[in-house]
């Protein structure tokens, strides 16, 4: 499916943009079953808060948990300073994690697409494992930005070597939250790490090189239509803004590693229950 000259690219780039690949009819079909979830979700029962602008510091037992279920997340401009709603249910979701691929048949059968598997193994993948699923809805509005970060940060594996795969659900460009990436930016060093006591199921992120994060001039709008699909490193530096706009940007994402590799005890993300998920 990738040419020579599209493989030279990601292994050069860190990144690779794949536009409209994918079916709108595929696409739309993830979009309505993501509203299904936020339909039956209790809103008024859990309204734990995800954002990235407290240094990771927020993450709680529901954070944790969701692992191996799939939990639902409000963007923070949702809640007023006394905690109660501003938005009705469909436009106050941040995103929905991180099992999707596991427990729900329209987002299983999306992961199971061909297409996935040839990608990730012309790129160099021996036996691919979807280890995590997020759909995020970046919200009009409030849409909350996403900090520069690496996702190997997040998600450690021996030898590193994550790849993140991120499909437009809906057009993305810069009115409304677009990815930015650092072409080049996987050979930058990892600088962070977030790392989870489980005895105490407490997270913190620690600092492991000062490399300065990208400017703007280094960064790259990933501007792409809808059924796009971007796949990128995971040493390569990614944001997003906030979305000012009145579109929201619906967008899918998994998180891949080799089967062969060793994962951390310490990253947040295990799956003692769930069995793997061979692309």
């Amino acid at each position: 499916m990738l040419s020579s000259r599209q493989v030279q690219q990601y292994a050069e780039q860190g990144c690779l943009v794949l536009e409209a690949a994918i079916n709108q009819s595929e696409v739309e079909l993830l979009k309505q079953a993501a509203l299904a979830i936020v339909e039956n979700f209790d809103i008024n029962n859990q309204r734990s808060v995800f954002s990235t602008g407290d240094r990771d510091r927020g993450r709680d037992d529901y954070f944790f948990d969701s692992a191996e279920n799939i939990h639902c997340f409000l963007e923070e401009g949702a809640l007023d300073e006394h905690g109660a709603l501003q938005k009705p249910a469909d436009l106050a979701i941040n995103k929905i994690g991180h099992a999707l691929h596991d427990l729900d048949p329209v987002f299983k059968a999306f992961c199971e697409l061909p297409l996935f598997g040839r990608l990730l193994r012309e790129i160099g993948y021996a036996c691919p494992l979807l280890w995590q699923t997020m759909y995020i809805f970046k919200q009009p509005h409030i849409g909350g930005e996403v900090r520069w970060h690496q996702d190997g940060s997040y998600l450690i594996s021996d030898p590193p070597g994550v790849t993140g795969i991120w499909v437009a659900v809906e057009d993305a460009d810069r009115n409304n939250g677009c990815l930015w990436v650092q072409p080049r930016g996987q050979q930058s060093p990892l600088r962070e790490i977030y790392e989870v006591d489980w005895i105490k199921r407490q997270g913190s992120l620690r600092i492991l090189d000062s490399t300065p994060w990208p400017q703007t001039h280094e960064a790259v709008a990933v501007e792409v239509p809808a059924g796009s699909v971007v796949i990128f490193h995971d040493h390569m530096p990614h944001y997003s803004s906030q979305n000012f706009s009145d579109k929201s940007r619906h967008a899918f994402t998994m998180h891949v590693a080799e089967k062969s590799a060793n994962w951390s005890n310490s990253n947040w993300l295990q799956r003692p229950v769930l069995g793997n998920f061979e692309l």
